[in-house]
């Protein structure tokens, strides 16, 4: 049973803010034996781990691969569906894993709103804060299965690929920020305090026109007439309505014009970063030895779906393990949510059209 296999994060949040894993196959599924594991309460904290059959450590110089499937049925609106890689060993306190566990990667969908994206974030020790890939990776965000892989490989490149589809790949000193500048300002240098980084001047040669400043902004109306029908002694003095003058052109100002001291905007000189060093071991996340997988989630919406999680440090397994469930069973769950979707919108049309005769008959009545 999989509950043999996976422990709850029961002393993570108290009961009332943790929500309850269930084993399904969900609404629509290829096979109903083949099963994962769900979220099934709204707005409620999710927390699930296992340990790794075999430790991965980064010291053996291969590649590190993780993969798992993502089933949104519930339509998600605001929900995390990552997947996080530990160390710990037998002192990794599985009741208490959530987001303060230390962790050397965290992988995959999040979705809330307007933003969504597959997290790339590594754990490296010479920087205080995990390090989040700089370029937000899409994900998918229909209700079937994808599936989801990482690959680092210890020539510090990384590659995501999303249903066995490569959509990022790069060197980890690229696309995170891993290791310092290679350059930088020179701290020596400063702009010269006469260099002249103004394109245009007022041209001294312009001169205000005389009487400009005399003016007005409005003027009354010529067009208009004192109405048949004033009356000086009761109405008082008519005066004519105030219009834009159509001669006033604001403040003077002089033109302007190049200037001939122009030297263009000052670069700032750089120069080689004497902090900067390449690291070999920028891909060394689980250099102690990362021993379990875990689930941390808070989801608005819940009846997320995972499945087919596998570590390794073979593609070629990964992919292969992936043909053996996750790609058998893709296009049954198509037809069957075909079919569901299908359903639904009969039914649907069907309900507006018994809501329009109902109308039909409602205003047949009241003639």
């Amino acid at each position: 049973a999989w509950k043999d296999r996976w422990t709850v994060s029961s002393d993570w949040k108290s009961k009332s803010e943790l929500g309850e894993w269930t084993n399904t196959a969900g609404e629509f599924y290829a096979d109903a034996s083949d099963k994962g594991i769900q979220t099934s309460q709204d707005a409620r904290f999710y927390g699930l781990s296992a340990a790794m059959t075999n430790a991965f450590n980064s010291s053996d110089k291969k590649d590190l691969v993780i993969q798992y499937s993502v089933k949104h049925e519930q339509k998600i609106d605001c929900g995390g569906a990552y997947i996080k890689l530990m160390p710990g060993g037998d002192s990794f306190e599985a009741t208490k894993f959530g987001g303060d566990t230390p962790y050397a990667i965290m992988f995959g969908p999040d979705i809330c709103g307007q933003n969504k994206r597959t997290h790339v974030i590594f754990h490296y020790d010479k920087k205080e804060d995990n390090l989040l890939i700089k370029k937000d990776v899409g994900c998918e965000t229909d209700q079937l299965s994808h599936l989801y892989t990482l690959v680092l490989r210890p020539d510090n490149t990384f590659e995501v690929f999303v249903d066995n589809k490569s959509v990022r790949s790069g060197k980890l000193e690229d696309e995170f920020d891993f290791l310092p500048e290679k350059e930088i300002k020179d701290p020596e240098q400063s702009k010269p305090e006469d260099w002249v980084d103004v394109r245009e001047i007022p041209d001294p040669e312009d001169v205000k026109p005389e009487g400009y400043d005399d003016i007005l902004e409005e003027i009354p109306d010529p067009d208009a007439a004192k109405p048949d029908d004033w009356d000086d002694e009761d109405d008082g003095e008519w005066e004519a309505p105030m219009m834009d003058n159509p001669d006033f052109k604001g403040p003077w100002s002089p033109k302007m014009i190049p200037n001939p001291d122009y030297k263009g905007a000052w670069v700032h000189p750089m120069i080689a970063n004497p902090e900067y060093s390449y690291d070999d071991s920028m891909h060394a996340v689980c250099k102690d030895g990362c021993t379990h997988v875990g689930f941390e989630l808070w989801q608005v919406k819940s009846g997320t779906i995972f499945d087919d999680i596998i570590v390794t440090d073979s593609l070629e397994e990964a992919q292969k393990f992936a043909e053996e469930t996750f790609f058998k069973k893709k296009e049954g769950e198509k037809e069957m949510f075909d079919e569901a979707e299908k359903k639904r919108r009969e039914e649907q049309e069907a309900a507006m059209a018994d809501e329009e005769d109902f109308d039909m008959d409602d205003m047949e009545d009241m003639q």
